[in-house]
């Protein structure tokens, strides 16, 4: 993602920023290349080890950083949506996972007004996207520590890779909704901000009445004082950062339990009415339906809770899988120009929990392992609602792409930055899931599918773990089949999409209804995908 043009503007940072500026009590001034190191009773020997400003991931490599592990943010931030200003104190409890004499957070706008270190003031740096915080004394390796950072300002919003559309922390006229991928929590809060230090957080979000809040997790508490109102928000299961959300609106709020006693809160805006609010509530109705054939194939619903936010947002053109409760778009309901299949979206972003959430990838470039099986439990769902089977939508969307579309020439497994959340991560992803289901066989395949959510529970994964996984399971080897789906830049043969099982020299013909319904989905996803996200 690239920020966008909200007055903090700033582009992706190939390398680490040789120069810096120093903030201090005074103002701001330019730092010498050396200051960080320099030699004294609060700062760095020079030749001391300090934590990498990245944390080594190829597509964004100041993304992230070396170090520490943290276990839980603490946030209590105070928003005006009048002036679109945040106060935040920040307390972070991290362990270090190496001696070092300074550490980072991403960072992007906001002041820094304060730091301690296990309650000691601290001295930092900053760059566009680094805060470097020098503590009075090392961290040593294995050794808790707590950070809190008091900051303000402005919060950042960025634009999703390939497609100019406002994500990040976004100023609404009815409040702000906080949602993006792979960049957010930076322009909010100093973080980790990368799916390889997962953690758990509180939200305490003080807001002027009579706006509210929504976030992840359980509601706790709500305080009113003088004019304003603070939310507390607790997700104590561990969470990527870019899936921390606080939306603030007025909101309709419904709750309840699944069939299974899940507890359920929806927070739909209640400026949203009429029709456009009939068809919301009415996918809404269905997610416990929903989780029950994702539960199915996936195994249990990783989750203790489970819900959506809606806000009136006319700019929005995408939804986010934030933990236990994604943020959608209301336009999937509204026919303005996104194609409108709001039960489908919601089908993607629940199988999100599993795959992207509670197993989140490793590296962006396997960003198909969080869409792949997200896009496949459409297929799942089309199949529940008697419209078509998986392999008859896998053979429709084959038979629909002629070989020279640029849609075959993206390397799944190594996108690029631009293509990361483009057709090919998504709809070749999960025909690569049914490329394997074909040949291993459907127990096997479910197999391979629960094992990954259950092995990689509360982690991080990659490609090649997947396909590890996937042969010691069936105990077949499935080089071959990968290699065509996921490291070729080119169309597959057509006996890629043939079930092995089924010894036809020729396909059986798909029934028009099932055709007519898949060439739709596909043309739908595509539009979707040309106009946002999902």
């Amino acid at each position: 993602m690239g920020k966008s043009s909200r007055g903090r503007g700033w582009g992706l940072i190939a390398g680490i920023v040789a120069t810096a500026l120093v903030i201090v009590a005074g103002g701001v001034a330019q730092a010498k290349p050396n200051d960080r190191h320099a030699k004294g009773p609060h700062g760095c020997v020079p030749g001391e080890p300090t934590g990498a400003p990245g944390i080594g991931d190829e597509y964004y490599p100041n993304y992230g950083n070396g170090g520490y592990d943290v276990a839980q943010y603490d946030l209590d931030v105070a928003y005006d949506p009048a002036n679109d200003h945040l106060d935040g104190k920040a307390t972070i409890a991290a362990t270090a996972t190496q001696s070092v004499c300074s550490f980072n957070f991403d960072l992007v706008g906001l002041d820094i007004r304060k730091i301690k270190v296990d309650g000691k003031k601290a001295r930092w740096t900053r760059d566009e996207h680094e805060l470097t915080v020098t503590p009075k004394r090392s961290l040593e390796r294995g050794n808790d520590f707590e950070v809190v950072v008091r900051y303000g300002g402005l919060p950042s919003e960025f634009t999703i890779p390939g497609l100019p559309i406002r994500t990040g922390f976004m100023a609404t006229p009815e409040g702000a909704t906080v949602a993006g991928q792979p960049e957010v929590a930076a322009g909010w809060f100093p973080v980790n901000d990368h799916p390889l230090d997962k953690a758990a957080y509180d939200f305490e979000v003080t807001v002027p009445q009579p706006y509210e809040v929504a976030a992840n997790g359980f509601l706790r508490d709500v305080d009113e004082h003088g004019n304003r109102t603070t939310w507390e928000w607790e997700a104590s299961e561990p969470m990527a950062s870019y899936l921390a959300t606080i939306d603030i609106g007025f909101w309709d709020v419904t709750t309840g339990t699944t069939a299974d006693g899940l507890p359920v809160y929806d927070a739909v805006s209640s400026n949203i009415t009429g029709g456009l609010r009939d068809q919301i509530d009415s996918s809404l109705a269905r997610q416990g339906e929903i989780l029950g054939v994702l539960s199915d194939a996936f195994g249990a619903y990783p989750f203790s809770t489970v819900g959506a936010i809606i806000p009136n947002q006319d700019d929005l053109r995408f939804a986010l899988e934030t933990q236990t409760r994604p943020v959608y778009s209301k336009l999937f309901w509204l026919d303005d120009g996104v194609p409108v299949n709001g039960d489908g979206v919601v089908v993607h972003e629940l199988a999100h929990q599993w795959y992207g959430d509670d197993v989140a990838v490793a590296r962006w470039k396997d960003i198909w392992l969080n869409e792949g099986p997200a896009t496949y439990a459409e297929w799942l769902w089309a199949e529940h609602e008697g419209q078509a089977t998986p392999q008859e939508i896998f053979e429709a969307t084959y038979d629909a792409i002629p070989a020279d579309d640029p849609f075959w020439l993206v390397e799944v497994a190594d996108p690029g930055v631009e293509n990361l959340f483009d057709n090919q991560s998504y709809v070749r992803g999960a025909m690569t899931l049914q490329a394997l289901r074909n040949e291993v066989g459907d127990g096997s395949f479910f197999a391979i599918m629960r094992e990954w959510a259950a092995s990689k529970s509360g982690g991080n994964g990659t490609t090649e773990e997947f396909m590890a996984l996937a042969e010691d399971v069936s105990g077949q080897q499935l080089d071959d089949l990968f290699d065509v789906w996921l490291f070729t830049a080119s169309k597959p043969p057509p006996s890629a999409v043939q079930p092995s099982a089924a010894g036809r020299a020729v396909r059986p013909t798909i029934a028009q209804p099932a055709r007519e319904y898949a060439e739709g989905w596909l043309a739908d996803v595509q539009e979707r995908l040309r106009l946002g996200r999902y």
